[in-house]
């Protein structure tokens, strides 16, 4: 009796459940979604070719630094990166006495407690700090930037999808609405205090472009600093604080393909071995 009941009720779960289901995609059949701004004029990234890209990829270590300095010197005014230790920057071709300078006279300093008074004050970096956020808290972040909060940028190609090609787009995106845009999508208008972006989810975004003219940065190799080539350099930077273990990443992969068709062919020869005979 008690199987029965279960069974009974079960079934009639199902059943509705398909009801809903049938009537779920009946209505998106017959009375699809109005198309909206963002699924018209939102554009996927475009590639920014960058080195450490593709299954092989390996940082280019002159455009890696050459895009620390993009951010030393123009994105850190607002971004923070939380997770990279100014020791890291050794992997990218720095040694001590350079990381000790830069963190050094790097323009904000730690956060600390006068031990004497208890009252708070700051300290100079040392190279095992991490780099400190521009802001106090993110009270003071969201009153300096129109009430949209900066975010940390150290995982940020990871945590958008084809995210260094996302930065590059991004940086290089800023334009005009189109009036094709405005002619369909009146409502759509870019509010004050916003940029339109099409390589940005809803299109609008409150930081303003940060890399506006050739030269912003002097780059102390000589390479030119066109906005292009900025957007790229920083591009790689940040691809390497969110996964500074790339190359080994791809090396250890190449090596355990090697290894598995390796094993497959000995798997093979082993298995025509051991059963040669029984085919007579």
């Amino acid at each position: 009796m008690v199987r029965a009941l279960s069974t009974l009720v079960g079934a009639v779960f199902v059943f509705v459940l398909g009801i809903a289901l049938w009537g779920t995609v009946s209505t998106a059949i017959t009375e699809p979604a109005p198309p909206t701004a963002e699924h018209e004029f939102h554009l996927s990234p475009r590639e920014a070719g960058l080195s450490s890209a593709g299954l092989f990829g390996k940082f280019d270590l002159r455009q890696v630094q050459r895009g620390f300095q993009v951010y030393q010197e123009v994105c850190s005014a607002c971004h923070s990166l939380k997770y990279v230790s100014f020791r890291d920057l050794k992997e990218i071709g720095y040694n001590d006495g350079q990381i000790k300078t830069i963190a050094t006279e790097w323009k904000i300093e730690q956060p600390s407690v006068n031990p004497e008074t208890g009252e708070a004050t700051t300290r100079k970096n040392l190279p095992s700090d991490r780099f400190p956020s521009p802001f106090a808290n993110d009270v003071a972040a969201r009153a300096a930037n129109n009430n949209a909060l900066p975010p940390d940028l150290s995982l940020m190609t990871k945590a958008r999808h084809d995210g260094q090609d996302y930065v590059y787009s991004l940086l290089t995106g800023y334009r005009p609405q189109p009036a094709a845009l405005l002619k369909h999508f009146p409502d759509a208008k870019t509010p004050a205090g916003l940029h339109y972006n099409p390589y940005f989810p809803n299109l609008n975004l409150a930081m303003p472009p940060p890399l506006t003219t050739e030269g912003q940065v002097q780059y102390q190799d000589g390479t030119k600093a066109s906005v292009d080539q900025m957007s790229k350099d920083v591009s790689a930077f940040l691809t390497w604080t969110a996964e500074p273990k790339l190359e080994a990443r791809h090396q250890a992969g190449f090596a355990s393909v090697i290894f598995l068709v390796i094993f497959v062919f000995l798997a093979w020869g082993a298995y025509k071995n051991v059963w040669r005979d029984q085919a007579h």
